[in-house]
């Protein structure tokens, strides 16, 4: 059973990077990798208690297609929004990544 019918948002996928700044040095700087469909939620009270023992920020789970290239440290963008990626994990049947994501807003935001 694949989870694509749940996927209701598109996210866009953003990776760090470090380039030569010209100069003998680098720099980072953030690549869009593409786009995914996915479905946010807020994890559960579980997830929660865990992630709090850990000392992670997890505020939302995001689950994505067992195809999507989406790894630790990256950032899911969307309209107003951007969520730094924790972790991504797969169940052992490949059915669905589920991504641990921290929600981080600009300052002055909502």
């Amino acid at each position: 059973m694949s989870v694509g019918r749940w996927l209701n948002r598109r996210l866009q996928v953003w990776r760090e990077t470090t380039v030569p700044d010209g100069a003998g040095g680098q720099v980072s700087t953030w690549v869009l990798q593409g786009e995914v469909r996915a479905k946010v939620d807020q994890p559960s009270a579980s997830d929660r208690l865990l992630a709090q023992q850990s000392g992670s920020k997890h505020s939302h789970s995001v689950y994505l297609l067992p195809t999507a290239d989406v790894q630790r440290r990256d950032e899911l963008r969307a309209p107003g929004q951007t969520y730094r990626v924790l972790a991504a994990v797969q169940p052992s049947g490949p059915r669905y990544v589920k991504a641990d994501c921290e929600l981080t807003q600009k300052q002055g935001g909502p």
